[in-house]
């Protein structure tokens, strides 16, 4: 490892600066983008927005452990990835749904980098309640029917010591946070004359090649990342729209709009482990109340330690098979993703009152949010990037599925609310709908199934934003990856991904350098 490795990290575990919170703000300011409008009156507005957020979010589909047509070509694992990703370098407690919001007013509570103060907080000397001396506490020890090694994040009265409180907002991104804790901790024993820092820094590099190299490629089409290349290497020269002044911003064309294509890949549920009764609804059912679901902010309960295998590739497992429930394949399968489109699973369609309230439907939430922060249409924006918008023909509300089944609408979206959307789509919706014309064929690392998945990735307008500011934000920090050493590698190679990170924190593979 080369010696500028050492070099001390900025952010939360240093003296806060002016600089260790961020500020929101616009990526796209020419004066002919004027907000977009979906009626004349507040309440026109947000009776379109609702009638539109009614048709983005499917039918009931309970759980199941077989395939599933809606499933794409991408593991579980990186829809929470995704989420731990964003509360990484986001987080806005202050912005309202009551009222219009000025972005350049927003601040952002998280260092708007990817330098995991989510997981490190302000580091052992400032909140030594997290840490062991330069490792982090473990929580209790988990059960599972099937995993031998797992822990509960430290709590005090149940509540997560943790670095942000929102990774443990569920049972799957908090065993995550668990995970990122062990791999600290696994990086201190293997390497143990290095310092705090050296090791926070070890973590980072590992973190962000992940993020560059495995989960961009993985949600974003290759056309558009390849476009921000030079000679195979990303090249700060090539961004086209995301600029700042002194230190980089966060767009609200991003975390309003085209970083949520997380909430389209959601599940309904998801198996853990091989116990019958550990395939768990994302949310209570309303109707009939089930204490075992995913909701977080509380201890794990018994037998809820997750089987890794499940939900990211660290072994191979068959494909399952969706014409026989009762095969035992299916409980033991690797679990995908939902593919990024417009629709979302129904248990989103009424948030739990603990999670979000007024409104409950998390499209609505997310369609009001960026109506309410004045977001241009998704077609505006398409053509002040120099492209051509889609079509309203294209602009399809529904499952991208291969073959739709009966009862899953395929809307185009100028037919809904009688047209105020016509050429005037909200971004958010844009951006899923874009990802139906930018599939791949993504290689499926299980047995027996149907060796490629057609997956929709971000195109041209979400690819690019997503893309861009990721660059960015690291092109941004001078203790980033990418600005110390851009072709620094892990000591296992170039393939490093998201699987052999979570192998490494589970105690598996050589020791990373």
């Amino acid at each position: 490892m080369s010696s500028r490795h050492a070099i001390l990290p900025r952010g939360l575990n240093n003296i806060r600066s002016p600089l260790s919170q961020g500020r929101f703000g616009r990526m796209f300011r020419k004066p002919s983008l004027t907000p977009a409008q979906f009626g004349a009156t507040e309440p026109d507005n947000i009776a379109n927005l609702s009638a539109l957020a009614d048709r983005m979010i499917g039918s009931f589909d309970a759980p199941k452990d077989s395939p599933d047509a809606e499933e794409s070509g991408i593991p579980a694992l990186y829809t929470y990835f995704s989420q731990f990703v964003d509360h990484d370098i986001t987080f806005d407690p202050v912005s309202s749904l009551t009222k219009q919001q000025d972005p350049d007013g927003l601040v952002d509570f998280r260092t708007p980098s990817f330098d995991l103060d989510n997981l490190y907080g302000r580091g052992p000397n400032d909140q030594p309640y997290m840490y062991d001396g330069i490792k982090f506490l473990l929580g209790e020890k988990l059960t599972g029917a099937g995993v031998d090694d797992a822990n509960d994040l430290p709590r005090f009265k149940g509540r997560a010591l943790i670095g942000d409180p929102r990774n443990d907002e569920n049972s799957i991104v908090s065993q995550f946070q668990g995970l990122m804790l062990r791999f600290h901790n696994r990086m201190v024993d293997d390497n143990d004359s290095l310092t705090f820092e050296e090791v926070q820094q070890r973590v980072r590099f590992h973190y962000q090649y992940v993020v560059l190299n495995d989960f961009l490629p993985r949600i974003v089409h290759a056309d558009v990342l390849n476009a921000l290349k030079t000679a195979g290497s990303y090249d700060r020269s090539k961004l086209a729209h995301y600029h700042w002044h002194n230190y980089p911003f966060m767009p609200v064309e991003f975390s309003v709009a085209a970083y949520r294509l997380g909430h389209s890949m959601i599940r309904p549920g998801y198996r853990l482990n091989d116990a019958d009764n550990m395939l768990l609804q994302i949310f209570p059912d309303p109707n009939n109340p089930d204490k075992n679901a995913l909701t977080g902010f509380r201890a794990m309960g018994p037998g809820r330690a997750i089987d890794w295998g499940r939900f990211i590739d660290i072994d191979t497992r068959p494909f399952g098979d969706e014409n026989d429930e009762s095969n035992p394949d299916n409980k033991r399968r690797l679990q995908f993703a939902y593919r990024i489109d417009t629709s979302l699973v129904d248990p989103l369609r009424k948030l739990p009152p603990e999670v979000a309230s007024n409104p409950a439907s998390l499209a609505l939430r997310n369609l009001e949010r960026g109506w309410r922060l004045g977001l241009p249409s998704g077609q505006a924006i398409a053509r002040a990037m120099q492209l051509n918008p889609l079509n309203d023909d294209q602009i399809i509300i529904g499952k991208a599925v291969d073959e739709p089944e009966e009862g899953d609408p395929q809307t185009p979206i100028a037919t809904i609310a009688n047209g105020v959307f016509a050429d005037n789509c909200p971004l958010w919706t844009y951006i899923l709908a874009e990802a139906r014309h930018f599939k791949a064929d993504v290689p499926i690392p299980v047995t027996g199934g149907p060796g490629t998945v057609k997956t929709p990735q971000l195109g041209p307008v979400g690819g690019r934003i997503v893309a861009e500011v990721f660059l960015g934000l690291m092109f941004g920090d001078s203790s980033s990856v990418l600005s110390l050493d851009p072709q620094w590698a892990p000591v296992t190679g170039p393939g490093f991904a998201l699987k052999d990170l979570v192998n490494y924190a589970l105690g598996e593979g050589d020791p990373l350098h």
